[in-house]
């Protein structure tokens, strides 16, 4: 089997959510000698990429993209499994800590924003849900973290958000951290009206803002 064919059936697998088949080819493709990061790069994130963008055109539903993301974590552990810490640390785009905010155990939406993130190369520590804003800060610092992503999906509990800016900002420490937000109740004008950095309004639009603040922009 090429090297095209492989990374065309990594891909493939995501696309049509075989996690089985996914884990196989990534285990063929480190038979055969591949670099694990080409495989994971030019096979199983160009899957999930258009996995995302099938969502966004509505071509897909929620389930869809829960089992593509699945297939693709799976075998993106395989690969990444037989690299040395420190090479995997170097390929990361950056650190981002990701949530969804005390008061809110939503937890679908901000798992596949994590996946997409993780699939556009950064390194993400996911810290759940009903994440509380001191915790988002101290894993933030601990981590070394360049973002920090929250997710709210109800009206009531979005204050969280503006709450954290405002704790960094006490502290003296906005400047640490850029701070993406998004969610079901989460809008463009409040992610304004808070100071937050970026604004995602869905999965792929969350990966470019947070490239786009990784960037610098």
């Amino acid at each position: 089997m090429q090297k095209d064919q492989i990374l065309e059936s990594l891909a493939k697998a995501v696309l049509e959510y075989d996690k089985e088949r996914a884990v196989e080819g990534a285990k063929k493709a480190l038979e055969l000698g591949l670099n694990p990061i080409e495989a994971l790069e030019k096979g199983l994130a160009r899957g999930i990429r258009e996995v995302g963008e099938k969502f966004a055109r509505m071509e897909i539903f929620l389930p869809h993209v829960v089992m593509a993301a699945e297939a693709m974590q799976a075998a993106a552990n395989v690969l990444l499994e037989t690299l040395p810490k420190e090479e995997a640390d170097k390929l990361s785009a950056g650190t981002i800590v990701i949530g969804t905010v005390k008061g809110d155990i939503h937890d679908i939406g901000k798992s596949l924003v994590k996946t997409m993130l993780s699939a556009a190369g950064f390194r993400v520590v996911d810290l759940g849900v009903d994440v509380p804003i001191f915790e988002f800060i101290r894993k933030a610092k601990e981590s070394k973290a360049d973002i920090i992503a929250m997710s709210a999906l109800m009206t009531t509990t979005i204050a969280e958000q503006r709450d954290l800016i405002e704790e960094l900002k006490r502290r003296g420490e906005r400047e640490k951290f850029k701070v993406l937000v998004g969610g079901g109740a989460v809008t463009e004008d409040w992610a304004r009206e808070i100071g937050a950095d970026g604004y995602g309004s869905d999965m792929k639009k969350a990966v470019e803002e947070a490239e786009r603040l990784i960037r610098g922009g």
